[in-house]
Order: C-alpha cells, then structure tokens, then sequence
C-alpha cells in the first residue's frame, strides 16, 4: 500500500470520528439549565431590605405603592450619596489658575 492512500485514509477517519464526536455532543440534552436566581433570603434586621423585599415580592403593584416608592427613594438616596448636596466651587473671575505676572 503506497504511503499517501494510508495517510489519506486515516485523515478521513479521524476527520470522521470528530465530526461524529461533535455530532454527538450537539445532539446532547439534559433538559433545561438551572439558572440561578439572586433573591434576598434573610433581610436582617434592616427595615430598607426588609421594604424592598415586600416590594420586589408584590410585582407591578409595588409601582402604585406608596411605601415601597419610599423606600426606593430612600435606596438611590444612600446609593448616590446625595445626603450632603455640594455647590460646585465656581473660579472667581480673573483667577483661571495660572501665576501672577
């Protein structure tokens, strides 16, 4: 047997084993995956998580509610830190911080 058909054909079989490797693992199905799902089990001894769980647990009705509107508000509040509001520092007029001829 010459030496090129006996490289061809085990090109040909492993090429063949690959795609049927491949194949097989496509074809694979343990049904659908378990996403994990972040929830808020034990909210301590906070009343914001302890709202915000009552809330996130009432579903589009929390949007009319008045305290877990609150509460959202309270959230961004401490999230942005806007408990100090701070003025912006304007530069007084001439003072553009270069040095004095």
């Amino acid at each position: 047997m010459d030496l090129k058909i006996a490289a061809r054909m085990i090109a040909v079989v492993a090429i063949g084993a690959g795609l049927t490797a491949a194949i097989s693992a496509l074809h694979h199905e343990d049904g659908p995956e378990e996403v994990p799902f972040l929830r808020l089990r034990d909210p301590g001894g906070d009343p914001s998580l302890r709202a915000l769980a009552r809330c996130r647990d009432m579903g589009r009705v929390a949007l009319d509610d008045p305290d877990c509107r609150k509460a959202w508000a309270e959230t961004r509040r401490r999230f942005f830190g806007t408990d100090k509001p701070e003025r912006p520092v304007t530069p007084k007029p001439g003072t553009d911080g270069a040095p004095s001829p």
